[in-house]
């Protein structure tokens, strides 16, 4: 549901959807919206840059084989929107609620803390760090929460565990 690598995929689907109901595409499902990944989540990001025209939006489509009206370019701008936009409060809801969490497990009134993010669709995407970042600010206003982007995360957090869970399986052997 928030993972950069299926929110292209989820867009297909609401698009597959919206062209059934008649409401984009003139009604035809493509073979082309019918292939599974056509829908690449780099094209969220395309579509949701501040910078890109209709026309662009449109050409776009057309380049993934979607005959469009410029009102088809209209509604797939605001499919991407949402799925981003919901895809980031996702994640800044589960992550309000961890550090909520801990400013109560650690009994202050105020907690400050450091959040490593890794992925691209952080890094590269035009709205979704700032979405998450204020959802998180919304949904644990006690908790100033800075975030850091990590170029290689997902193998220094898997360094990490490893070496956490290590440390816990030797400390169950001593005693």
């Amino acid at each position: 549901m928030t993972s950069g690598m299926y929110l292209g995929e989820i867009v297909r689907q609401i698009l597959i959807d919206l062209t059934k109901q008649g409401l984009l595409f003139r009604g035809q499902i493509s073979e082309r919206l019918r292939t599974r990944g056509i829908f690449e989540t780099k094209f969220l990001s395309q579509i949701e840059s501040d910078r890109l025209a209709l026309l662009q939006v449109r050409r776009i489509l057309q380049e993934l084989g979607l005959d469009s009206t410029c009102e088809d370019s209209i509604v797939v701008k605001e499919v991407c929107g949402a799925v981003s936009r919901r895809a980031a409060q996702l994640c800044g809801a589960g992550l309000a609620a961890v550090v909520e969490k801990r400013r109560e497990d650690q009994g202050l009134e105020h907690l400050k803390i450091t959040v490593g993010v890794d992925g691209t669709l952080y890094k590269l995407h035009p709205h979704f760090s700032r979405i998450l970042q204020e959802t998180v600010k919304e949904l644990a206003p006690q908790c100033d929460v800075t975030f850091m982007l990590s170029e290689d995360g997902s193998g220094k957090g898997a360094a990490l565990i490893t070496a956490v869970a290590k440390r816990i399986q030797q400390a169950r052997k001593e005693n």
